[in-house]
């Protein structure tokens, strides 16, 4: 790509001249990662307008993939302040075009690890005259992969930690290789709100906050799903809810093998009149929840942010693939059998403090840090060129692969072939998008249908 030349630094202006608009774009890769990035762009630019007298745009990118979100997701995920008709589907290679012919001011990359270190090889090899400010981080919970997810975010402006506890793991980390770790900032999850959790009389309600790929089994899927519907037959003037993240068919942030809704069709016994399964925003399942369960899901830091009685189940194992060795020293940790009983989990004050739940009332101010390090980003007359920690000197067996699969040469440059033609005519464009959706439905096909069946046949 040619570096661009037009995105130089503005003209004087006088007083009564109106400040451009901060231009932001979110690229997100599922549901779950659009909903943390839009926000996250939001929590940074909150302000901008009052501040600078400077309007704020964002729009909305999503990273064509098996788990690119479908219109009814991108709706259940809730209001995330960007218009509908800001948001389209891109490849990798049409997104750095985009960067380099709309001259976006800060580009928040709300991807997958794989993602987010193709994305900064591409923008660096944009070699533009002045570019954006990149910030990424994590949706949730950081229980695995630290190290690989850290290195393969690193070399962005900002690396947002959800914690204090995530930050002092994301700098030891950075420092143990080597590498700059400046970029490390504390902030918090970017949904977290809502109204603080009351009881009301004559409600009682236990939601179980699924989650795609945790745990795997279909074993101990069943079990889960059996002993919630136990739980619901014990207990016939509790409503019991089972909120689910995706329908059949569709993909989150992670792939979902044997789904719940599939499960219930053949527990034995049929499902109590007081068991639903429910779908839609967690913050609207929430404003009508008493008691929330789950293995490991991020829901359980949004239902602690309000307060509401929340609880980590032990029935499998603490263990680190369910993710729920995070929440030791919790005090959340309990089991099925407990909360059979009436049990319910207090959690513990200074495990709470240090894991950016902000349930004293703090949140408000958890993106300060944040927003002041993206304007002062902003404010810089040259920003120094992208420099992530793996390169092709320093992981010449590993680099390649990653920007192979988003159409990238070593060198951080597209492919041969990467960039279609442009095709002129309302006509031929709307062919190439029925032939693109048709591909696409295939492959999506072949990865939440075909792939899963192979997989079980082969461990016949």
């Amino acid at each position: 790509m040619p570096p661009r030349t037009s995105n130089t630094a503005e003209p004087a202006r006088t007083p009564a001249e109106p400040r451009p608009a901060l231009r932001v774009a979110v690229l997100a890769d599922s549901d779950t990662r659009w909903k943390w990035g839009a926000l996250t762009a939001r929590r940074l630019t909150d302000g901008a307008d009052e501040r600078g007298a400077r309007p704020v745009e964002v729009s909305g990118l999503l990273l064509r993939g098996r788990a690119t979100p479908t219109p009814r997701q991108l709706a259940e995920v809730g209001e995330v302040g960007i218009e509908a008709e800001r948001v389209r589907e891109v490849t990798a290679v049409e997104f750095l075009h985009t960067v380099r012919d709309e001259g976006y001011d800060v580009v928040v990359l709300a991807l997958v690890g794989g993602g987010v270190q193709a994305m900064l090889h591409g923008l660096a090899a944009l070699n533009l005259e002045r570019r954006p400010v990149v910030v990424t981080g994590y949706v949730g919970v950081v229980y695995e992969k630290l190290a690989d997810g850290l290195l393969l975010r690193h070399g962005a402006d900002v690396v947002l930690a959800n914690s204090a506890h995530d930050a002092e793991r994301f700098r030891a980390v950075y420092e143990g290789v080597g590498a700059d770790a400046s970029a490390v900032t504390e902030a918090a999850l970017p949904f977290l709100g809502g109204a603080p959790y009351r009881a009301e009389e004559g409600r009682d309600t236990v939601v179980f906050a699924a989650q795609p790929s945790v745990p795997a089994s279909r074993a101990d899927r069943t079990y889960l799903l059996r002993r919630l519907v136990e739980h619901a037959r014990l207990h016939p003037r509790r409503e019991v809810l089972l909120k689910l993240r995706s329908k059949p068919g569709e993909h989150t942030t992670h792939i979902e093998e044997l789904p719940y809704q599939k499960l219930a069709q053949r527990l034995p016994g049929g499902l109590p009149p007081n068991f639903r399964l429910v779908y839609g925003h967690m913050g609207e399942v929430l404003d009508r929840t008493d008691l929330l369960v789950t293995v490991s899901s991020t829901a359980a830091l949004e239902s602690l942010h309000r307060r509401i009685p929340t609880a980590v189940l032990t029935d499998l194992g603490v263990r680190e693939p369910l993710g729920n060795h995070h929440f030791v020293g919790s005090g959340l940790l309990t089991s099925w059998d407990r909360l059979d009983g009436g049990f319910r989990p207090r959690p513990d004050g200074q495990w709470l403090a240090g894991q950016g739940v902000a349930a004293d009332g703090s949140y408000g101010t958890t993106y300060d840090t944040a927003r002041a390090k993206v304007t002062a980003l902003l404010d810089t007359a040259q920003l120094p060129p992208l420099a992530p920690y793996y390169t092709p000197a320093t992981a010449s067996g590993y680099l390649p692969g990653i920007l192979a699969r988003h159409h990238l040469a070593p060198d951080g440059t597209p492919l041969p072939g990467a960039v279609a033609p442009q095709e002129p005519g309302r006509v031929r464009g709307a062919v190439r998008e029925t032939v693109r959706n048709a591909a696409r439905g295939a492959y999506r096909h072949g990865v939440q249908r075909v792939a899963p069946v192979i997989r079980r046949m082969g461990e016949l």
